[in-house]
């Protein structure tokens, strides 16, 4: 389905999640007329609650803003190309320690403002079930929870070689519910603020609990032979099956925390971080489950200081399903076999909300140049620097040497182009990673200081 050049072409973008909105708002703003089309205001999703733009149902965080880490350094370069997301992600923030944490009614409803005040954006409240539904050039971007009919469409464009994962969400917490005497505020190492909540145990406690949470009734899916879960988003039953200890080591790990009237730190420590404005909600951070309703309740009750938790939100599984971007899609993220048709967003092969995201900003960018310089492939000089963070996002979606083993990342140092030189010190070794990825940006962009 090719397109006319003879004058500037209206752009469709499907699904108003964090890169549909993200990119629907970029285009905007480059003068182009966009239909926005999203489901939720008639049909639901198994996680989503309503019908506002950029919804986040996982987790409230946009990960580290810890400078000299990676995705900090993919937020700033972000801010250089205007994220409107950042924007309202630092205009709902909550105290999260050294991460980004948002309120997310306060930052669904700012995204929502901002696209439905546009002139140059026109929703429509539509279910598409077809890629034939849309005209060219269009972005899908209904992320990993895309409707059945939408993703029989895709797979038969694909040639059935899509894939899929299971999603975990975590519990939420009413903070009057939670024993402060047990539990205290403290950030990792005192380092910033003291934004955390954290829930000690013993050595006694923490195989109680361990035991409870391999005995409990787990809801499984039914649809698929297997099941395959995000490292970055795993359920914690999952993560006690891979042994006793891993959750000590991974989102219970209690280095750097001690209860100001210890003597030395817990065995393990459940952490809360805030999840709304007014501090009335926390999450319970790295607890993605597939327990069962009233399950969940009777085991996290065990945690010190949640022995009378009221729960707003119990956590639940969805089917995620995602693209083998290496092997379907072009070096601009659109279709191998339909240059007009460009994806986004956690379909794409991105983990993390933040690097959907940046689909979406990378997706516009590449759209637009294509339109400028109309073409079907996109100029070299388009894609991002391989030396930044968002080149390196954009390699690890393109390098067809991961095609047969094709899995979802977020950005990590893993993804940067490796340095010429050997530097051993690893702080020394970052820090000239970042210096080469912001030159090259600001080069890249025409930024001079």
């Amino acid at each position: 389905m090719g397109i006319s050049f003879q004058e500037k072409p209206k752009i469709s973008v499907v699904g108003a999640g964090l890169a549909g909105s993200e990119c629907a708002l970029q285009l905007a703003n480059l003068g182009y007329q966009v239909d926005l089309y999203e489901m939720r205001d008639q049909t639901m999703t198994p996680a989503h609650r309503t019908g506002k733009f950029a919804e986040i149902v996982c987790s409230n965080s946009f990960g580290s803003q810890s400078d000299g880490s990676a995705p900090h350094q993919l937020k700033w370069e972000a801010e250089r190309l205007g994220s409107f997301i950042l924007k309202a992600a630092h205009q709902s923030a909550v105290p999260a320690g050294q991460a980004l944490g948002v309120d997310r009614e306060v930052f669904s409803e700012t995204v929502t403002h901002w696209i439905r005040e546009n002139s140059n954006i026109t929703v429509h409240s539509k279910l598409i079930e077809s890629l034939d539904q849309v005209p060219r050039p269009t972005v899908i971007a209904t992320g990993p929870l895309t409707h059945e009919k939408l993703s029989e469409s895709l797979q038969a464009h694909f040639g059935g070689q899509f894939l899929y994962f299971f999603d975990a969400i975590a519990p939420i917490i009413d903070v009057d519910s939670i024993n402060m005497e047990i539990a205290w505020k403290q950030d990792r190492y005192d380092k910033g603020t003291a934004d955390y909540i954290n829930c000690p145990f013993n050595k006694d406690q923490y195989f109680a609990f361990i035991n409870e949470v391999t005995a409990a009734r787990k809801i499984e899916p039914k649809h698929f032979e297997t099941t395959q879960f995000f490292e970055g988003c795993m359920p914690i039953e999952v993560m006690v099956e891979r042994g006793p200890h891993t959750l000590r080591f991974g989102p219970m790990k209690p280095v750097g925390l001690k209860h100001p009237k210890a003597e030395r730190e817990p065995y393990a420590v459940v952490q809360l971080r805030q999840d709304n404005k007014e501090g009335t909600a926390y999450n319970m951070v790295g607890f993605q489950t597939r327990m069962a309703y009233g399950e969940q309740t009777r085991v996290f009750q065990m945690i010190p200081g949640l022995e009378k938790a009221e729960f707003l939100k119990l956590g639940s599984i969805h089917r995620n399903l995602f693209i083998n971007s290496p092997k379907l899609l072009n070096k601009d993220f659109s279709s191998k076999k339909d240059p007009w048709l460009f994806f986004a967003g956690q379909m794409t092969g991105v983990e993390g909300y933040f690097e959907s995201t940046c689909t979406g900003i990378l997706v516009a960018r590449f759209l637009h140049s294509r339109l400028q310089t109309k073409s079907e492939i996109l100029p070299d000089e388009a894609l991002p620097p391989r030396v930044s963070a968002l080149g390196s996002l954009t390699n690890a979606l393109s390098d067809t040497s991961r095609g047969d083993h094709f899995q979802p990342t977020n950005i990590n140092f893993g993804l940067f182009l490796p340095l010429a030189e050997v530097i051993k010190d690893k702080k020394l070794k970052k820090q000239k990673q970042i210096d080469l990825a912001r030159n090259a940006i600001n080069s890249w962009l025409g930024i001079t200081n």
